[in-house]
């Protein structure tokens, strides 16, 4: 909300008709009301043993989720590198935003299609045993923290406000219609949430960052959901400061990927289509958005960690242990080198010497704004642009 107010503009997408005296009316689809009666559903949680309800749920396990889950969001949206504690914020939003996938009704009615055959009951018993299905692939992504301070229009929520957008399923395809969404592991999906109403955590494949030419429906190295990984938060970008346009063209796609319901502090914020240049799905920011920036992104990866009793643990960046298949995949590699090079050149062209994101990577620790790479590289990066468009890759 903005600050001193306490009511959202609340929108209906699809308001009920209903019928008085004989005659029929569609309810209001704009409403100005509190935060607590917005996205409220009775008896979403409630188990229900013949005659018998149990709120134990909602009571124990999500009031659990949400009390952690609100440090976590609020530690990122003013994230620092040098803040302490961050091991902890990052569990505790993890966890936050892979029960808020699957805990709204889109999500739960999403679970539902996946256990055919569970009662409501059992589905709501499945959704605390799976609760962290999404974190190791959200884990390795490349984390980017956009800010939307510079736009006047700021961001609006939706009833499944863990959003993914990948720009290869549009919202009339196969893979976006009823209760489904792009998988996170297509290359291409881009998760986001909105930290504040200036602050929106954007997750992408490092895959997808790394050869943006591959079919976007692919899936990314080791896609297994259920497994242990690990993250150097000093690799999360900051400092991309996101246009009007940008902010409208997230907010539409917000909006087209909710199930019923969106809100926003503004009436005219949960009208972005009026004020689009354009609403072509695969074509926003040109067709990368939500891209981080390519020039922040090393090749390699791989993590050991030794401990005190002598035994050690090692991943490489797409989380595949030492003595797993893949863990060296020298193919691999090889296509990536080559495809983020041409990107990262590419990228220089269309967006100029300014980074659109800043890590610590290369001793950025303190550093205020985005990075600006020097003439010299710079000229580097156009000329081997332009060789590439030369060899007609």
């Amino acid at each position: 909300m903005l600050p001193g107010y306490g009511k959202y503009w609340y929108l209906d997408l699809n308001p009920e008709q209903i019928e008085q005296n004989g005659h029929k009316h569609t309810r209001r689809a704009l409403l100005c009301w509190g935060p607590a009666s917005c996205f409220a559903e009775n008896s979403l949680y409630t188990t229900k043993w013949g005659l018998e309800e149990n709120v134990d749920i909602e009571k124990f396990f999500f009031g659990r989720v949400d009390s952690n889950g609100k440090s976590g969001v609020e530690f990122f949206a003013n994230f620092e590198f040098d803040h302490p504690d961050q091991g902890d914020a990052f569990n505790n939003l993890m966890n936050y935003l892979s029960v808020q996938k699957l805990r709204t009704p889109k999500g739960i009615s999403w679970l539902g299609g996946q256990s055919k055959g569970l009662d409501r009951n059992e589905q709501l018993m499945l959704l605390q045993r799976v609760q962290n299905m999404f974190c190791a692939t959200w884990t390795e992504c490349v984390w980017l923290i956009a800010d939307a301070t510079k736009s006047d229009t700021k961001f609006i929520i939706s009833d499944h406000p863990v959003t993914v957008y990948n720009r290869a399923c549009f919202p009339g395809s196969t893979y976006s219609q009823g209760f489904n969404d792009p998988d996170i592991r297509m290359v291409a999906t881009h998760t986001y949430f909105p930290l504040s109403i200036d602050k929106l955590l954007i997750l992408t494949n490092l895959a997808w960052v790394r050869n943006p030419y591959q079919n976007e429906r692919n899936f990314r190295p080791n896609p297994q959901l259920f497994r242990n990984t690990i993250m150097n938060l000093e690799a999360i970008q900051m400092h991309r400061c996101l246009s009007e346009q940008e902010v409208l063209q997230i907010n539409y796609i917000t909006k087209r990927r909710a199930l019923r319901y969106i809100a926003g502090a503004e009436r005219e914020w949960l009208y972005p289509e009026k004020y689009l240049a354009s609403t072509h799905w695969n074509k926003f920011g040109n067709g990368y958005l939500f891209m981080p920036e390519p020039r922040e992104i090393p090749m390699g990866g791989e993590t050991y960690i030794s401990y005190n009793d002598g035994t050690s643990e090692g991943w490489n960046e797409y989380g595949v242990r030492p003595w797993e298949k893949g863990f060296k995949d020298e193919k691999r590699q090889a296509e990536e080198s080559q495809a983020l090079r041409r990107f990262q050149a590419e990228w220089a062209e269309m967006q100029g010497p300014e980074f659109r994101g800043t890590s610590c990577y290369w001793g950025h620790r303190g550093h205020i704004g985005p990075h600006v790479t020097s003439d010299e590289y710079h000229r580097h990066l156009l000329e081997a642009a332009r060789k590439y468009k030369r060899r007609k890759v």
